[in-house]
C-alpha cells in the first residue's frame, strides 16, 4: 500500500479549482432551468488527458464491463435510458470513502422509488476488492441490488474509464501495479451517457446540489 501514500494536496487544489469553475457554469444554466453538458474542453485541463483537452462536443462515457457485488457482469446496457451517479472508491479506504459511501446511500434512499435513477461505485483497488469483499461491503452499507452496483474489474480498464471518461484524476498513469487514483468526485451521467455535473461526494452542500440536479434531469431528461 506504500504507493497510495502520495500527497493529495496537488490533486485536491486542482479539484477545488475545477469544481469552482464547474459550479459557476452550472449555476448560470441552472437558473435557466437546464443543466450543462460537460465536455473535456469545459474542464480544468489538469483533469483531462492531453489528447482530449480540445474536445468541445460529443463526449460520452465509454462502454464498460465490470463485475458487481453478486458476481454479475455490469455494462453500459444496465444503465441504458437511466440517469446515474458514478464514483471511485476502495473498501479499505479509511478517509474519504466512508463519507462517500454514506452519501451514495443517501442518494439511494432519496431516489429509491425513481426507477430512472441508479448508482455505480467502481473500485480503484480491484486486486483487493474481490466479489466476496464487495458483497460484505455492500451488505454493511445497505446497498440495494438493482439500484446500486458496487463493482470491480480489470484495473487498466477501470483507470482508463476514470481518466478518459469520467475525468476523475489529475495525474496520468498506465493502470499498472503502482498506479493509484483517489478522488471524491461524484459524476452525474444522463440517459445519453453525457456528463451533466461533477460534485464533491464528501460535502453535504454538494450532495444537496446533486439531488436537485438529478430532480432537474428527471423533469427534463434530454438536453
Amino acid at each position: 500500500m506504500k504507493s497510495m501514500r502520495k500527497s493529495d494536496f496537488p490533486f485536491e487544489f486542482i479539484l477545488f479549482l475545477a469544481l469552482i469553475s464547474i459550479a459557476i457554469a452550472h449555476r448560470t444554466l441552472s437558473r435557466q432551468g437546464e443543466l450543462p453538458v460537460y465536455n473535456p474542453a469545459d474542464l480544468n485541463p489538469e483533469l483531462v488527458p492531453k489528447n482530449l483537452q480540445r474536445v468541445g462536443h460529443g463526449h460520452t462515457v465509454a462502454d464498460f464491463k465490470l463485475i458487481n457485488q453478486n458476481g454479475a457482469t455490469v455494462t453500459q446496457e444496465d444503465y441504458r435510458d437511466r440517469i446515474y451517479v458514478a464514483d471511485f472508491f476502495f473498501t479499505r479506504c479509511p478517509s474519504i470513502c466512508p463519507v462517500m459511501t454514506h452519501n451514495m446511500e443517501k442518494l439511494q434512499r432519496t431516489f429509491l422509488k425513481d426507477t430512472l435513477v441508479r448508482l455505480l461505485s467502481i473500485s480503484v483497488t480491484p486486486e483487493m476488492d474481490s466479489i466476496p469483499v464487495l458483497k460484505k461491503y455492500a451488505v454493511r452499507n445497505g446497498v440495494i441490488d438493482g439500484k446500486w452496483n458496487v463493482t470491480t474489474g480489470d484495473k487498466r480498464h477501470i483507470y482508463e474509464l476514470a481518466r478518459q471518461s469520467y475525468f476523475a484524476a489529475s495525474d496520468m498513469g498506465d493502470g499498472g501495479l503502482q498506479d493509484f487514483i483517489h478522488t471524491p468526485n461524484f459524476v452525474l451521467v444522463d440517459m445519453q451517457k453525457q456528463i451533466r455535473g461533477i460534485y464533491d461526494g464528501t460535502d453535504d452542500g454538494e450532495i444537496r446540489r446533486l439531488i436537485g440536479d438529478i430532480r432537474l434531469l428527471l423533469d427534463r431528461p434530454f438536453p
